[in-house]
């Protein structure tokens, strides 16, 4: 389609061309057949019709330039060329005289141009030419228009002298002809016409004859291509392959899926391709979380459920047993035992509570650190908690939030002996930094590695869940902050990194 489109564009040029030329050696015969009318006027040479002021250039323009404007798409495609007939009247001798005069240039100048020429009298009558001398061509459309003063070129069809071959069937240039009118004008009137015609150039010989020009064009398109496709398949294709390959990967759970690419093409293909292995990475954690967590609470859920329903068999096979009954102090201790796993099971299910909360995604909230510490200090009278530092940035993270978590580390430093809490805050680029410490128990060396681990704990036996440092964990990660801790001598530090909204 392109290349038809191409071949369309290009005959109009041809058939523009060739107008051009027309209307070029039009003019200058015309100047030269006007220059024969003027010397003659004093003889009383009879002149055409008149112009009509409205048509006539104005005296100030210093050129009146004729455009080609013929359109194979939009001018009317007139059939072949009427026939000459008789003229009415006989030119005047004078204008018989001028084109005897002329006839040897039009003939000198068609050897070289080949095209067609025809000198008319003011009346459309034929005074020099090859053929139809003496004869009208005045019905002709652009004859007629021009004897009125106004240049006209027309399309027309032409019988070729033999077929042309079937190539030529893309081409419509090859099947008209361009005919010219060129009015003469002399003292206002029409004096003339130079009635021109040609063949436009054959579309296929002038490809031929530009052949080099035309193959290093589509040389140059071709390697253009080449590179455009080149590119496209470095930065685009190949990248994007290999990302499909690595998804396949990590859907068949390979690790090797995570492995970064080793192109990423373009800056916004690398972004995304981060953010899928962002996205795989943390539904992969979350999915091993999930397989962790089921083990472990099925875990923890066992102990005190089996406890329950131990005393609870214990109690029932009292009351059958009037001959031995328990001793108030053994039921006391039954009903203790009941109690004491029935508010561990509470306080794990509160901890899950959390826990799934914390890993929501956050909903755009913000809150002020000094308003959270205040209502932990409401929450725990002791121990001591002291703030030193910048804490007047506000953080990307809801105030019920932000209390979860600092009153988790709170809560830990209670039970491990804390009398003192230290809170020290400073900004670091985009980050409010927070450093958590306590004067409590420190932790050993070998517990460090785990602490953050659901459901890890050293106080099993005092009803310590070990979810409270697994939810700190959940809720800053799932706010894109961070929790680490910190190596130190005496108790225990934390370091918190808030994302500031």
């Amino acid at each position: 389609m392109v290349g038809l489109f191409f071949f369309r564009i290009y005959d109009n040029q041809l058939i523009r061309q060739t107008q051009a030329e027309l209307i070029a050696q039009s003019r200058v015969l015309a100047a030269l057949y006007a220059e024969e009318v003027t010397a003659r006027l004093g003889a009383g040479i009879p002149l055409g019709a008149e112009i009509p002021p409205d048509l006539r250039p104005d005296p100030p323009d210093a050129v009146t330039p004729i455009r080609p404007l013929l359109d194979l798409a939009a001018d009317d495609l007139f059939v072949r060329r009427p026939d000459a007939r008789p003229a009415a009247h006989p030119a005047d001798p004078a204008y018989v005289a001028i084109g005897a005069r002329l006839m040897p240039i039009l003939l000198e100048t068609q050897k070289v141009t080949l095209a067609g020429f025809r000198i008319l009298d003011p009346h459309g009558v034929v005074i020099a030419g090859r053929d139809e001398v003496g004869q009208s061509l005045a019905h002709i459309e652009e004859v007629a228009t021009a004897l009125e003063g106004q240049y006209k070129a027309a399309l027309r069809i032409r019988k070729p002298d033999k077929a042309p071959p079937p190539i030529y069937s893309l081409s419509r240039g090859v099947g008209v002809h361009v005919f010219s009118a060129m009015p003469i004008i002399v003292d206002n009137h029409v004096a003339g016409v130079i009635y021109t015609s040609r063949t436009p150039r054959n579309i296929f010989e002038h490809l031929y004859q530009e052949r080099g020009k035309f193959i290093a064009a589509g040389s140059a398109v071709a390697l253009t291509t080449l590179l455009i496709g080149f590119i496209v398949a470095r930065t685009i294709t190949h990248p994007m392959h290999e990302l499909i390959e690595r998804a396949g990967r990590i859907g068949r759970g390979d690790p090797e899926g995570f492995r970064p690419l080793a192109h990423y093409g373009t800056r916004d293909f690398a972004e995304l391709s981060r953010q899928f292995f962002a996205m795989a990475e943390q539904l992969a954690r979350r999915s091993d979380h999930i397989a962790s967590f089921s083990a472990h609470l099925t875990h923890e859920l066992k102990s005190p459920l089996t406890s329950i329903k131990g005393a609870a068999e214990l109690l029932l096979d009292s009351l059958g047993t009037l001959s031995n009954p328990l001793t108030r102090i053994e039921q006391e201790k039954f009903l203790g035992n009941i109690l004491g796993d029935a508010e561990r099971l509470e306080a794990m299910t509160q901890r899950l509570r959390e826990l799934a909360r914390a890993e929501i995604t956050p909903q755009h909230e913000r809150v002020d650190l000094v308003s959270v510490i205040s209502k932990l200090r409401e929450r725990f009278s002791a121990p001591n908690i002291t703030m030193r530092g910048s804490f007047e940035s506000v953080i990307a993270m809801s105030a019920e939030t932000a209390l979860i978590a600092l009153s988790h580390l709170a809560d830990n430093a209670c039970r491990h002996q804390a009398r003192n809490i230290l809170l020290e805050a400073h900004r670091d680029g985009d980050m409010l930094v927070l450093n958590v410490s306590n004067d409590g128990e420190p932790i050993s060396p070998q517990n460090r590695d785990r602490i953050f681990d659901a459901f890890f704990t050293t106080r099993r036996d005092s009803g310590g869940t070990g979810m409270g440092l697994a939810i700190v964990r959940a809720i800053m990660t799932s706010h894109r902050g961070t929790i680490a801790l910190e190596p130190t001598e005496q108790g225990v530090a934390f370091v918190l990194r808030f994302p500031i909204g």
